[in-house]
């Protein structure tokens, strides 16, 4: 199904065309990468929240569902609020410029996701059906994993007061895929195989998403 979200014609992240990433590609950049940043406005101050976040595609449109703490005061600038932004950060990692066959200076590779979208504070029933989707999605798979309907009732009743649940829905995406696009294919090649040379994960996987948008060029 096609993502029914408008594109802003002014355009507020600073991402040049080459690595504008589609709402399509965009959307799974989220769902991959859920520990998102909540900001919001609170009488001219910035608030922000780390946190994790349920994304959810329904009828072309995209919604991301969460929940933070009943003491944080960011909850009074999530009731009905049509001014959010959730950045989303995706893989990312160092590029020497020894790399290149041409001097040249240093860069990083990203991909990063911001969302803008309409705030509201959920019911007692739509956070319960947050928590247990949640649940599923990090315990189902898991060897005694802790689902909603293995806790103490009491136990979540509990729990449940010293948390807020809000759904925002996704109205603009920005996303950047700065990923060595204007590189030549020598150079291009050369930076797939240092990454896969390192031992730290985040590089391999810039690596891997390279290598994937060049199948068949750097073979």
């Amino acid at each position: 199904m096609k993502i029914q979200i408008q594109v802003e014609r002014k355009i507020i992240v600073y991402i040049p065309k080459q690595y504008r990433m589609k709402n399509e590609e965009a959307v799974q950049i989220m769902k991959s990468n859920p520990f998102a940043l909540l900001i919001t406005v609170n009488e001219h101050r910035l608030l922000a929240t780390h946190i994790p976040l349920e994304i959810r595609e329904d009828e072309g449109k995209i919604y991301a569902t969460g929940h933070i703490a009943y003491g944080n005061m960011q909850k009074k600038t999530l009731d009905n609020n049509s001014d959010v932004l959730l950045i989303f950060q995706g893989q990312h990692a160092y590029i020497s410029s020894s790399w290149y066959q041409c001097e040249e200076v240093p860069t990083w590779d990203y991909l990063a996701v911001h969302a803008y979208g309409s705030a509201r504070l959920i019911t007692e029933d739509e956070l319960i059906s947050s928590l247990d989707t949640m649940l599923n999605h990090y315990e189902g798979h898991r060897e005694n994993g802790r689902t909603w309907e293995t806790f103490d009732p009491e136990l979540l009743k509990s729990e449940m007061k010293g948390i807020v649940g809000f759904e925002i829905e996704i109205t603009s995406i920005q996303a950047a895929a700065k990923m060595s696009q204007n590189r030549n294919d020598t150079d291009y090649k050369a930076i797939i195989t240092e990454l896969e040379k390192s031992n730290e994960q985040g590089e391999i996987q810039v690596a891997q998403w390279m290598r994937e948008q060049r199948k068949g060029s750097i073979e």
